[in-house]
């Protein structure tokens, strides 16, 4: 199970979407909780609004789907949450009965992929998760090949399939003790790997700063006597 070839970001406002295009990759794969909605909620959360319209922008609202293990499952019925989903991020939820990693559900994704006017094969898919044990996991069982060591091939060529982005910033807390064990289980194997292994794939052009925080807003100082007087 090779998970070092993820590339671990905070959230998708590192991910440099036009870079990831113009570099050949012209399909998303997206997990929903805790990556672009607060977990059971459907609509994005609002810091991610430039990143997610980016997003779009750089794919195409079609080339990218929404794959959870909630919305648009058997558990989703009439596919009501899916509908919700699609509705307020603007691109289709991917209907699957097999969750994640599970090949039924790789075999849904291939299919969707397949049938668009473009097709887009394997190795042009970015998958984007904050879960090990399913985004990431679903990723590597759908490259194709190893990944080639040759340093003249571009990045894409590289990777031999979809490049798995492991989001691991959280918005809403859950499963943490899930997710630190998903943790301890990429340290050990970054660590165990082979020396230059994890940089051999020259990703690091997909990547950008977080946006700093905005800055507090204050009140005058009038304002805050009167606040202070209205209180005694």
């Amino acid at each position: 199970m090779a998970t070092t070839n993820a590339k671990p970001q905070t959230d998708i406002r590192q991910i440099d979407f036009l870079a990831l295009r113009n570099a050949g990759y012209r399909g998303a794969v997206f997990d929903k909780d805790n990556c672009l909605t607060i977990p059971h909620q459907d609509t994005l959360v609002p810091q991610l609004e430039d990143a997610w319209r980016e997003c779009r922008e750089a794919f195409g609202e079609e080339n990218i789907i929404i794959v959870s293990n909630s919305a648009g499952t058997k558990f989703d019925a009439g596919g009501i949450q899916a509908e919700s989903v699609s509705f307020h991020l603007s691109v289709p939820v991917l209907r699957h009965d097999t969750l994640k990693p599970g090949y039924s559900c790789i075999a849904s994704i291939r299919t969707y992929f397949s049938s668009l006017r473009v097709p887009i094969p394997d190795d042009e898919l970015v998958v984007v998760g904050d879960r090990i044990f399913t985004d990431v996991i679903m990723a590597n069982r759908m490259r194709s090949g190893f990944a080639s060591s040759a340093s003249d091939a571009s990045a894409r060529a590289r990777i031999g399939g979809p490049l798995a982005i492991w989001t691991n910033g959280v918005w809403q807390k859950e499963s943490m003790v899930m997710r630190w064990a998903e943790k301890r289980l990429v340290d050990l194997a970054r660590k165990w790997a082979r020396h230059g292994e994890t940089s051999s794939v020259g990703t690091n052009i997909f990547v950008r700063e977080l946006p700093p925080p905005e800055p507090r807003k204050t009140g005058s100082a009038f304002t805050k006597m009167l606040n202070m007087m209205k209180w005694r």
